[in-house]
């Protein structure tokens, strides 16, 4: 669960947001091609045939399982922030940082709800304000959590390193793949070839690399989480079998987001793969 800025780029509102984006630069410089957006759903030929179809079919089946993830990790979020514990957030937060002797590292409360995130740049777990005053499951779980971060940060840990070297290059990817990308569709639709759509593609793939990498960073810290808690002896057996359905669905909302971008990349890879096949 932490929270960076780039995490939203990986998100289902950003690739709908591209697919509109293309249309309407396609009805802006191609308006003689716009009959084509038929075969996006009709399975004609043309560009796009049968591979938009799979493509389709990939991106509206994450987006059903993203729906189910996310209903049912606001689901355990609710059901476990009515169990009461017997810390809050931002003790267990504390406790947790001195069991492993980062004491420089801060607690602090951010606004919002489910803004709970690490920040490795001023060393700071920030809790938002219900799982810092609270004492429930939840509070307790999500911060054990974020102080797990904390600790691969301190350990260098591997994932988390990674993760980290990827930001630049993430940066550029999701602020120019989408741009470069529309383009290139747009000039294939013009009659032109497909480089410049794939240098986009390989751009906004640095995006999906990305919510890979993260996977095992956030199983990870709720790893360390849950094991902390268990040798401290905070949680009883129900409270920490809570703890770990809370966290497993959290982390399962990144398992759909990853999931989301490889099939926004897999249908715009089909339709270049498409387009090459045709013309040669």
């Amino acid at each position: 669960m932490n929270k960076s800025g780039l995490s939203g780029v990986i998100m289902v509102e950003y690739k709908k947001t591209m697919i509109e984006h293309f249309f309407t630069t396609l009805a802006q410089y191609a308006p003689e091609y716009s009959e084509h957006v038929g075969y996006m759903t009709s399975g004609g030929g043309g560009l796009y045939g049968g591979a938009s179809i799979i493509g389709l079919g990939l991106i509206l089946l994450c987006g059903l399982i993203g729906g189910i993830v996310q209903s049912n990790m606001q689901a355990s979020v609710r059901r476990y922030s009515a169990e009461p514990a017997p810390l809050t957030g931002a003790d267990v937060a504390r406790r947790m940082l001195n069991s492993y002797g980062l004491h420089h590292v801060q607690v602090t409360h951010t606004p919002g709800a489910l803004t709970d995130h690490y920040n490795p740049a001023n060393h700071t777990v920030n809790l938002s304000d219900t799982v810092y005053s609270q004492a429930t499951v939840a509070a307790m779980a999500v911060a054990a959590h974020e102080c797990g971060h904390a600790v691969q940060h301190a350990t260098g840990y591997a994932w988390l390193k990674m993760r980290s070297e990827l930001v630049p290059l993430v940066n550029i990817g999701s602020r120019l793949g989408q741009f470069v990308l529309i383009a290139g569709l747009a000039l294939l639709a013009m009659g032109a070839g497909t480089t410049v759509a794939w240098i986009g593609l390989a751009l906004f793939g640095t995006t999906t690399l990305f919510a890979l990498v993260t996977l095992p960073v956030e199983f990870d810290a709720s790893r360390r989480a849950l094991a902390w808690l268990d040798t401290t002896g905070l949680t009883n057996r129900a409270m920490h079998g809570q703890a770990g359905t809370a966290l497993r669905w959290a982390a399962m909302t990144y398992v759909a987001a990853a999931l989301s971008s490889i099939a926004m990349l897999v249908y715009y890879a089909l339709i270049l793969l498409n387009a090459r096949g045709r013309d040669e």
